[in-house]
């Protein structure tokens, strides 16, 4: 269109007219002089354009109508033969034709003008160039003349010279093409219009034309001719042809049939020319092709030799049957039968080999087209008496291949001289040829495939399959370039997955084998696939150099990319892969990717191969079963070529693919795949048995794979999949049980993690009322608990397994399960639970670690969240880890765990009770209907209560393991747990708590204790030191012991009125003292003073106060303290909830109003107190018994601070047996009491106990003692009278103990030392120091007297008498006393005794009931006053003044309290007194005192004392017998006599001295004397006149003379002492007489 604008355009056309005027004078020149008509034509001619240009708009149209006229100078030109001219006329000629200014009249013309210049010879390439410009820029040339241009054509085809031949042979092909396309364009412009219907053709072809349009007659007639000339007749429109060739005739023919096969298939009268002429004459040009056999040229002449094939003839009738073939199939079904036929026999090896090459190409072209195969196989081969035209054409390819790689030599000669290019190309068109039947199927998409007949695809498959096999596989094996074996393979493939479409089971294994032994290296393959068995070994991969290496049955060559040993149990030497291995593998995955679902039984095949060779390669399994490239466990490390090592991640990237996409398959395929996996790895485990070879991991790394992809239908597979991997995790070899326990637990892991439908949440189940509803959420909890049952069910499988490496596995799971889905458990707890608790000792620490960390993470995360059912297994399970000996910590931490536990039963109880009892509803109602009994722990009592018990009996259990630490934990956690939380438990539960737990556990711990080993224990394991008081297994147990039992205790005082109201109190309270006694009286110090310790505990039990305030309401309801406040004691210190809101929860439980025990209720009491002080008498009486033997140093002595805690304990007993406390009781009690006082102590603990022997100090056993008195003495004093006759015991008691002082106890007949003399490291009994406990014995005696002097049991029974007594012993031994303490205390203790005992014995002077006691006194007066003892040497004289200054106190005590009253005194006593002071008084001096010492040491003080007693009870006017005054006057008289006697004898010796001094004790005597005569002055001065006697005056003036001879005494001393003995005479230098007078008055 564009060229048509473009030369119509107004310039073109000017353009156009100035060219032809330009030409015409060209020609007008060129032909001025030679041809003058020419010249003549021409000018007139420039004048006519002139005209024409002139007068006519339309131009071109003008010039159209008169181009006859227009051309005519030009053909005349060339009819002149010059060649200028003629060149410069075509030209013209040629630019007329381009602007389409010819007529066909013109045309005619020019036409004719050229068939003379053709004749001539002249321009011929100018001439076809111009025949060719006027066909194809108009149709205005039709018929003859049509038919003359063409035939021109031809003719300059067979001229000699091979450029004009060329371009005509070109120019008849444009030509004829031209023709034909003139139809087509014909037909499109009538298209749609309704045509008559056109006569039948007959065999006439004159009628069949008539009926065509011109330019469709104009082919016909071309194409009929063509035909003619071809069968070498005359044509019969292209008159003029002198020659023609076959070759060339053929050529056009197929090009016309190829190019415009619808002008064929649409026009009657061209399908007629088709079936009439072309196919007669191709089957007849095709016979000496069909008679000819390889080689019979050669034989021997005969008659008629059979003409040879013509190559160029036969290669072209072969491409004309191709083109019937491919375009008229449908019209020429018969005819195609014999072609077909024919091409197959060309293929026979007896043809020559070109002929076979050429006909080879010809099935190319067919078998490239799928549909047409189709149609030969429905036409002939499912016809009954039809060649199989399908199956022939596969088999000769099949038998074409074999025949190309037969090697030369055998006598086939003609092979050999074959071109080596030709067998290539031949071997590359036949390798297309089988490609392209093979490709058939995958053209054909599977909806077509079904909607043709299934039998059809069945029928071709069967028909080829062996052949296509066959040729295939020499073409794999042969081929060396990538490209053609990824054809072969691609084919292969293509029917493989056609077969697994059709079910076709043998074809379909056929070619799946095919290729799996081109995967693997070459005789290894059959093995394998041969022998299924033998697939899993151990291979090495070396690093394989880039060396050619011939396949064995073609000269191929092949890059090895690795060398490796092959997977058989024997080593046969080496195998290499090559690289087409690697590309059949890829095929062999991309199989199995896109067709999985047709393989079936298949996927055993190509498994087994992927697995070996993914096991050269050295692909080890990753995470989640992907295969990467890994190094060999054995041997040396996999090293592979660059080649490869860059295809591996591609090759694992498409192996997961595989895997992955097995989401797309079927069920049934599925479950093929599965199997075909279980089969391959159960043929694994048997390789890997008794050998240490890595094993093939493969398949249970792809059983991972797959079930991981298959999450969404689990249920499907999840059986025959896990039971097989618990297979594998059982297996000996480390490595593969591995691999099949993490395969497991990453299924697990996954399908918990899945988004199921419905969902396997919990939270998804509250059951409401709607019936529908109803019934739909609980299918779908059905479904839910089975799924997860489903998927749990495994794991807990894997707990039966023995190899620790597989439990640890699990255990890691359980952990990332309890992370991950801990929330939505639900129904699955009771086997994760199974799993954690599945314990053994024999399973080492990590394994223990693994699993208590996951029960750890249960108890502090998920307890809310699992159904409260799963709580007491969570109780077993944290119990069994208490228990297993592996890891000490562990089971210490698991007791805390069961203190949490709990805590949490405690802050969640009232749930956890509804919940358990709607549980217990439905399970007794099952019970029921089976007819079967409950069966459940602790059955009759409530769910949550046998809750408790659980968990007490497993702490229980705990508290009698082997170790020390755990049972230690474990008691202490038991009792604050009942401590803290007993309160929830209802009162019958408490009767099991105390019989089935507490006893049962007390009786338990006693007989471990009592049989405990002595050995002594070296170390505690490891380097761990044990401290000397725990290093016996028995002194272990004793600390079990006493902790137990201070529990037990606890819980009874704590519990008492909860416990009181079981029935079975008292009982209860026997079986404690029981162990309370047996602990007491234990032979272990430290069990024995903890039962001591419990045993004041229950003594400490409080009776409720009337007020009802908050806190004593919950104390009556029997809520310990320990909640009020913070737990006390040893457990785990926890905060608890606060008491506000336990109060309330309290009230809620136990009913509104909190029940005090009735009034009378407190009386029954005392039963238990008085049981409980039988108790303490058999331990005191026990405990303090002396032993039997003296020598024995094995024997047991109770410790102090054992006995401590016994008297301690009784103060508290006391208050409440108080009430019916009697003499009887009181005896035993001071027997017991005087016993513990009397124990000795060993030396190696005595620096621990006893203060140093200088202090004064009591032990903590002697105070306790003197408490227990002090008790009993306060309640007598309170209580009523008939108490009273107690005290005398009492004083009794404070005697015998103050008596110690002097006379320590013996214990038995056991030999104690004095504790200075005791060695600490010998095992000595040490005596202690009784003095500090005796004086303040008599301290507490002194202050009871006090009270009670005036008490008539105290009066009767002579306390006072007794106690003088007593102190007589300390004070006659005075000095010679163990402390000089002892007498000093003595001493005032009686001094207080008497100045309030003294005027109850005056009082009662009457009674007589002192009588015996004033001889006593004075005994204790004279053995003190004037003690055997000798004072120590050592004393100081200000201690000596000290010790007068005592004895001074007692004589004034005698002056004060004992001489103003001797009328109420027995004379006796009187009379001994005097003589003690007259004693006293005229005291002879000690001859061991040195001179300067004499005047103190002489007691000078308390002379002076007694003689001025002696002299005031002398001068008393209160003498009441004449006796009395006669004893004072005999004593004065004695006294003076001695003074005038001493004086005289000192004046005497001094006269006779001289200037010598005298003895110093003369001196001192002198002194003595001359005080005590200034003494009696002093009091004769202060008495009565009357009361003195003549005597005394006449002896005290005698001594005037003799004092006054001293004066000349010279020693300064005895001169002071006259002086105050002259000094007081002038008092009486008085005329006397008045005196006497007065006196005697």
């Amino acid at each position: 269109m564009s060229v048509k604008m473009s030369t119509s355009s107004p310039e073109a056309v000017k353009k156009l007219l100035e060219n032809m005027q330009a030409d015409l004078r060209s020609l007008s020149m060129e032909c001025k002089k030679k041809f003058p008509p020419v010249k003549e034509a021409a000018e007139s001619g420039i004048v006519k354009i002139k005209t024409i240009a002139a007068r006519n708009t339309d131009i071109l149209a003008a010039l159209k109508e008169n181009s006859s006229e227009a051309v005519q100078p030009f053909l005349m030109g060339c009819g002149t033969k010059e060649p200028k001219i003629t060149q410069l006329c075509l030209a013209a000629i040629q630019r007329l034709m381009s602007h389409e200014v010819v007529s066909e009249a013109a045309a005619g013309n020019i036409i004719n003008m050229l068939w003379q210049l053709m004749e001539n010879g002249l321009e011929e390439l100018k001439l076809l160039q111009t025949v060719l410009v006027l066909l194809t820029t108009n149709t205005i040339v039709h018929d003859e003349v049509l038919s003359k241009a063409i035939v021109l054509c031809f003719r300059l085809h067979f001229t000699k010279d091979n450029i004009t031949n060329n371009t005509a042979a070109a120019t008849v092909r444009q030509v004829v093409t031209v023709v034909f396309e003139r139809m087509v364009a014909e037909d499109q412009k009538f298209k749609g219009l309704t045509e008559e219907p056109p006569a039948v053709p007959g065999n006439s072809n004159r009628r069949s034309v008539s009926s065509l349009r011109p330019s469709a007659k104009d082919a016909y007639m071309l194409f009929q001719d063509l035909c003619q000339l071809v069968n070498a007749d005359a044509p019969y429109w292209l008159v003029g042809m002198t020659e023609m060739t076959r070759t060339f005739g053929l050529e056009l023919l197929e090009s016309v049939l190829n190019d415009f096969p619808e002008v064929f298939l649409q026009h009657q009268e061209f399908s007629f020319l088709l079936k009439e002429r072309v196919c007669p004459l191709v089957i007849k040009l095709f016979s000496p092709n069909i008679k000819f056999r390889q080689g019979s040229s050669s034989s021997a002449s005969s008659p008629a030799p059979v003409e040879k094939p013509y190559f160029p003839i036969c290669m072209r009738l072969l491409r004309v049957v191709s083109v019937l073939i491919k375009h008229f199939y449908s019209l020429l079904v018969t005819e195609c039968e014999i072609f077909l036929s024919l091409l197959v026999k060309f293929l026979d090896g007896e043809k020559p080999q070109w002929l076979r090459a050429v006909a080879v190409e010809s099935v190319h072209r067919l078998c490239v087209q799928p549909h047409l195969l189709q149609s030969f196989c429905q036409s002939y081969d499912m016809k009954q008496h039809s060649t199989k035209v399908f199956r022939d054409i596969v088999n000769a390819l099949g038998s074409f291949i074999q025949s190309l790689f037969i090697l030369p030599g055998a006598g086939n000669t003609s092979s050999t001289s074959t071109p080596q290019d030709t067998v290539r190309h031949q071997i590359k068109c036949v390798m297309t040829c089988v490609c392209g039947v093979a490709v058939f199927c995958p053209r054909v998409d599977a909806v077509c495939v079904f909607a043709v007949a299934h039998e059809v695809w069945e029928e071709m498959v069967n028909a080829c399959w062996c052949g296509l096999l066959a040729a295939l596989s020499l073409l794999l094996d042969a081929s060396t370039d990538e490209t053609a074996t990824e054809s072969i393979l691609k084919a292969e493939l293509s029917v493989a997955s056609l077969c697994g479409r059709l079910s076709l089971v043998t074809p379909r294994d056929a070619f799946i084998t095919a290729i799996c032994k081109a995967s693997l290296p070459p005789h290894y393959a059959l093995t394998v696939l041969s022998n299924a068995a033998n697939l899993s070994n151990k291979v090495y991969s070396i690093q394989g150099q880039s060396v050619q290496m011939v396949s064995p049955s073609s000269e191929s060559h092949q890059q090895v990319i690795a060398v490796g040993q092959p997977l058989t149990a024997q080593p046969q030497g080496t195998v290499v892969l090559t690289a087409k291995n690697i590309q059949c593998m890829r095929t062999l995955l991309n199989l199995a990717h896109c067709h999985g679902a047709y393989l079936g039984t298949s996927w055993q095949l190509v498994l087994a191969t992927l697995q070996h060779l993914v096991w050269i390669l050295g692909l080890k399994p990753a995470v989640g079963g992907v295969l990467k490239p890994g190094r060999a466990v054995e041997g040396p490390s996999t090293v592979l070529t660059t080649a490869v090592m860059t295809d591996l991640p591609v090759i694992s990237n498409i192996l997961s693919r595989l895997f992955e996409s097995s989401q797309y398959l079927d069920d049934v395929s599925l479950h093929h795949l599965i199997n075909a996996l279980c089969s391959l790895s159960m043929e694994a485990m048997e390789m890997a048995y008794g050998n240490n070879k890595e094993p093939s991991l493969f398949a249970v790394a792809k059983l991972l794979e797959t079930g991981l992809v298959n999450m969404d239908r689990i249920e499907i597979l999840w059986r025959p999949l896990t039971a097989h991997l618990l297979e594998v995790c059982q297996h000996p070899n480390a490595r593969m049980r591995e691999w099949g326990a993490e395969a497991i637990t990453s299924l697990i892991k996954a399908g918990l993690s899945f988004k199921h439908e419905p969902p396997l949440s919990q939270n998804q189940v509250e059951i409401q009322s709607d019936d529908l509803k109803s019934v739909l959420v609980q299918s779908l909890v059905i479904d839910w608990t089975r799924l997860q049952l489903l998927l749990l069910n495994p794991l807990k499988e894997l707990s039966n397994v023995l190899h620790t490496d597989i439990r640890q596995k699990q255990l890691e799971c359980v952990l990332q399960i309890l992370q991950n889905q801990g929330d939505s458990l639900g129904p699955g707890w009771p086997l994760v639970l199974g799993v954690i608790g599945a314990i053994r000792n024999d399973q080492g620490e990590s394994l223990i670690r693994t699993a208590f960390q996951c029960l750890q993470l249960v108890v502090t995360d998920f307890l809310p969240t699992m159904p409260c059912m799963c709580l007491q297994i969570v109780v077993d399970v944290a119990g069994s880890f208490g228990l297993q000996n592996q890891e000490l910590n562990i089971s210490l931490t698991s007791i805390g765990l069961l203190w949490n536990i709990s805590d949490y039963f405690f802050q969640r109880g009232e749930a956890i009770t509804e919940e358990l009892e709607r549980e217990e509803a439905v399970l007794l109602k099952q019970a029921q209907d089976k007819g079967e009994p409950l069966n459940r722990p602790f059955h009759p009592a409530p769910p949550f209560d046998c809750l408790w018990l659980c968990l007490y009996a497993k702490l229980g259990e705990l508290c009698v393991d082997p170790r020390p630490a755990v049972r230690k934990s474990a008691g202490q956690t038991m009792f604050s747990t009942i401590a803290a939380h007993g309160t929830l438990l209802q009162p019958l539960t408490w009767n099991i708590v105390v019989w089935k737990v507490l006893f049962h556990l007390l009786n338990c711990v006693r007989k471990s204790s009592t049989t405990a080993d002595k050995e002594k224990i070296e170390s505690g394991g490891g380097n761990i030191l044990i401290h000397h008081s725990r290093d016996t297994a028995e002194k272990q147990w004793a600390e079990t012991w006493v902790l137990t039992l201070a529990g037990v205790a606890r819980i009874f005082n704590t519990r008492r009125y909860l416990l009181q109201q079981l029935g079975d109190f008292f009982k209860a309270w026997e079986v404690l003292l029981d162990h309370i006694q047996s602990a007491a009286l234990s032979k272990n110090n430290e069990v024995s003073l903890a039962a001591l310790k419990s045993f004041q505990e229950i003594l400490q039990l409080v009776t409720p106060m009337k007020d009802m305030d908050k806190l004593d309401v919950l104390a009556a309801m029997d809520v310990p303290p320990v909640l009020m406040e913070s737990l006390q004691g040893s457990g785990p210190g926890r905060p608890l909830v606060r008491s506000d809101s336990l109060a309330e929860r309290l009230v809620q439980r136990y009913g509104a109003q909190p029940s005090l025990p009735p009034p009378g209720e407190e009386l029954d009491d005392s039963a238990l107190w008085w049981s409980a002080w039988n108790t303490w008498y058999r331990i005191g009486t026990e405990c303090t018994r002396p032993p039997s033997g003296g020598k024995d140093k094995l024997v047991f002595v109770p410790s102090q601070p054992f006995l401590t805690a016994l008297i301690q304990i009784f103060p508290a007993l006391y208050q409440h047996i108080a009430g019916g406390f009697s003499m009887e009781d009181l005896k035993k009690l001071g027997v017991i009491l005087h016993g513990a006082v009397s124990v000795p102590i060993s030396s190696d603990s005595s620096p621990f106990i006893l203060p140093s022997y200088t202090e004064a100090v009591l032990t903590s056993l002697q105070e306790a003692v003197l408490t227990a008195l002090d008790v009993l003495q306060k309640a007598i004093c309170v209580g009523s009278e008939n108490l009273q006759v107690m005290y005398p015991a009492i004083f009794e008691q404070l005697l015998l103990f103050v008596e110690f002082s002097c006379k320590p106890p013996q214990y038995g007949k056991m030999e104690t030392k004095h504790v200075a003399n005791a060695k600490y490291n010998q095992a000595e009994w040490v005596a202690l120091n009784y003095v500090p406990f005796a004086e303040r014995s008599l301290e507490v005696l002194v202050d009871l007297y006090h009270k009670t002097a005036c008490h008539k049991a105290v009066i009767n029974e002579k306390a006072l008498q007794n106690i003088i007594k007593t102190l007589r012993i300390p004070l006659g031994l005075k000095y010679a006393c163990p402390a000089e303490s002892t007498w000093k205390l003595a001493v005032s203790s009686l001094l207080k005794v008497l100045s309030i005992g003294l005027p109850v014995a005056r009082q009662q002077a009457s009674s007589g009931k002192f009588d015996t006691m004033w001889p006593e006194l004075a005994n204790a007066f004279e053995d003190f006053l004037f003690t055997k003892s000798t004072p120590p040497d050592n004393r100081s004289i200000q201690e000596f003044q000290r010790n007068e200054a005592i004895d001074v106190e007692v004589v004034q005590l005698i002056s004060t309290e004992i001489l103003p009253f001797a009328n109420f005194i027995p004379k006796e006593f009187v009379g001994r007194i005097m003589s003690m002071l007259n004693k006293g008084s005229i005291h002879s001096q000690s001859s061991s005192f040195t001179e300067a010492e004499m005047d103190i040491r002489m007691r000078e003080e308390f002379s002076k004392v007694c003689f001025e007693t002696l002299l005031q009870f002398s001068f008393s006017n209160k003498v009441s017998t004449p006796q009395e005054g006669y004893i004072s006057r005999m004593a004065l008289s004695v006294l003076l006599q001695r003074a005038q006697d001493v004086l005289r004898r000192f004046v005497n010796d001094e006269r006779l001295s001289g200037r010598c001094p005298l003895p110093r004790q003369q001196v001192t005597e002198i002194i003595f004397v001359l005080k005590a005569i200034s003494t009696l002055m002093d009091s004769l001065k202060k008495t009565q006149p009357e009361n003195v006697d003549g005597n005394v005056w006449a002896q005290v003036i005698a001594l005037y003379p003799t004092l006054v001879e001293c004066i000349t005494c010279s020693s300064p001393e005895v001169s002071s002492a006259l002086k105050d003995a002259l000094g007081p005479f002038k008092d009486f230098m008085q005329p006397p007489v008045s005196k006497v007078q007065n006196g005697e008055s």
